[in-house]
């Protein structure tokens, strides 16, 4: 979050293009922010040319893409943190049997800490990668991200991973409106202090009856008498 990832989806787009090569933007369609643009926070924006859906083959589209309308030069994708592991294999393809690099842009940690499953896969096998670094407010890197429930206004270790837009929710009795999950970039000290304590969440991410190494917990026993 806040690391300028889409800014610079957008500048490698116009690097590209003023070289007259031609660029196929695209993005997960799941990312409904912007509807079928690239929005960064410095006001950039750019339509994209395709928004995939989690069904999508994209190496099948790509190929087809290719076939059906114009070479293709780089293929660029902003968010690609929501497309599944095999679309990300799909694009290992595109670079391997259509010769078209593929330009990812996105996080790598959920608001839980957790890997985002295609982020995963695109850091087990991308050809390279690049850290677009980020401050927490302290002064010290940012790497995690905290999510602020809109209808709450605190920081939350619950709900679904993925959650672009909160704006809307149902209750029982009515319907209200609310405003929207915030997201703030962290560093790991930082975040502890927000969110909750190591110890808490830890328990909210593997339960609280979860084994402890039987060597600490022997040392800790010990410790005790």
């Amino acid at each position: 979050m806040d690391s300028g990832k889409s800014t610079h989806a957008i500048q490698a787009r116009d690097n590209y293009q003023n070289r007259n090569q031609v660029v196929l933007l695209m993005k997960p369609a799941i990312d409904t922010k912007g509807n079928m643009t690239i929005e960064s926070r410095i006001g950039l924006s750019v339509t994209v040319d395709y928004a995939y859906s989690k069904e999508d083959d994209l190496f099948d589209f790509i190929n087809s893409y290719c076939e059906l309308r114009k070479k293709v030069n780089v293929v660029i994708i902003d968010e690609v943190q929501f497309s599944e592991p095999e679309q990300i294999d799909q694009l290992m393809r595109v670079t391997t049997d259509l010769n078209i690099p593929v330009i990812c842009y996105g996080l790598k940690l959920d608001f839980q800490s957790r890997g985002f499953p295609g982020s995963t896969r695109l850091l087990e096998i991308a050809h390279e990668t690049e850290e677009i670094k980020t401050m927490c407010d302290c002064g010290r890197k940012a790497t995690y991200n905290a999510r602020i429930d809109g209808r709450t206004g605190q920081f939350t270790l619950s709900g679904e991973q993925v959650k672009i837009d909160s704006s809307i929710f149902d209750t029982e009795e009515k319907k209200e409106e609310t405003k929207p999950d915030r997201y703030i970039a962290f560093c790991p000290a930082c975040y502890y202090k927000h969110v909750g304590c190591f110890g808490d969440v830890m328990n909210v991410l593997y339960g609280k009856n979860r084994n402890r190494p039987k060597q600490l917990s022997k040392l800790r026993d010990e410790a005790k008498k």
